[in-house]
């Protein structure tokens, strides 16, 4: 954090660049036995959720995040059933994922419970699914979790972490991957949110060259904008085990039953474009 008592600023050094909020207060801090997490409010953006200085989300515009970390990849699943989220703790992915009628259970695990209360009071729209019967929620290691999860068990895996550093770095390498894409059935689909693909590229490509290594069958990168995250423009990354990307069901995502503000079927054919700069940094 960086500047005056009326803002909150994160400086991201490695790429010489800065964001900020206006806030008229703190509200609220913790130091759970993991990270610090803080709450603010702001002037223009709700409340911020800030976690070892790195801003995580704002009420204005969290949806662009748990939408497209959502939706895409429920869409272009055939028949998704059984939908693990790893991280996520702030809830605003599981209320996504619960608006599909299909889905029949999503656990959610996420290792600081600290997160989910502090996302219960300062972020309870977010919360708001959190009782469904569908749902389960624990606190525990994700990694773990995954590593010990029953062969074939899963439609979609969701990866909704933090960078990769502290809780989150064990996140990204090839043998958290191995251990999704076994418990993945066949055609099953792993999503991760993948930064930003102006200055996070070196990530992104490690990434996509260790779930390959790690022998999910096809890959597809997404882009979307997020404001309040480093350049303001963001990415998830599917990867497919068994089957390759071919579209998905379009027709189902433009007939939704529930309401999305940012996702419709447009908006994921447009998010599948690669500017050039993506494509010569990815497909070389």
């Amino acid at each position: 954090m960086s500047g005056d008592n009326n803002w909150f600023t994160e400086i991201f050094a490695p790429s010489g660049s800065a964001f900020g909020l206006a806030i008229t207060k703190k509200l609220d801090e913790v130091q759970s036995p993991f990270q610090k997490i803080e709450m603010f409010e702001t002037t223009h953006f709700g409340n911020l959720m800030v976690i070892d200085s790195v801003i995580m989300l704002s009420s204005r515009d969290n949806f662009l995040y748990h939408e497209m970390l959502s939706h895409p990849v429920l869409f272009t699943h055939a028949n998704p059933k059984n939908v693990v989220i790893i991280g996520g703790g702030d809830c605003g992915t599981l209320r996504e994922v619960l608006k599909h009628p299909g889905v029949e259970s999503v656990t959610q695990i996420d290792i600081d419970e600290q997160v989910t209360r502090m996302a219960e009071k300062y972020f309870p729209e977010l919360c708001a699914s959190n009782n469904d019967p569908r749902a389960t929620l624990k606190f525990d290691d994700g990694i773990k979790y995954m590593r010990e999860a029953a062969p074939e068990s899963v439609d979609v895996i969701i990866v909704d972490s933090t960078d990769p550093i502290g809780p989150g770095e064990g996140l990204f390498n090839r043998a958290f991957y191995d251990s999704c894409r076994k418990a993945l059935r066949h055609g099953g689909i792993l999503v991760q949110q993948s930064e930003s693909p102006l200055i996070h590229m070196p990530l992104l490509k490690d990434m996509r060259s260790a779930m390959l290594d790690a022998g999910f069958d096809a890959l597809q990168t997404l882009l979307f904008p997020q404001m309040v995250y480093p350049s303001g423009w963001w990415t998830c990354t599917l990867a497919r085990k068994g089957a390759a990307f071919n579209g998905f069901r379009e027709a189902d995502a433009a007939q939704a039953s529930f309401n999305t503000d940012y996702y419709n079927a447009e908006v994921h054919k447009a998010a599948s474009a690669w500017p050039n700069f993506m494509k010569k940094a990815l497909q070389n």
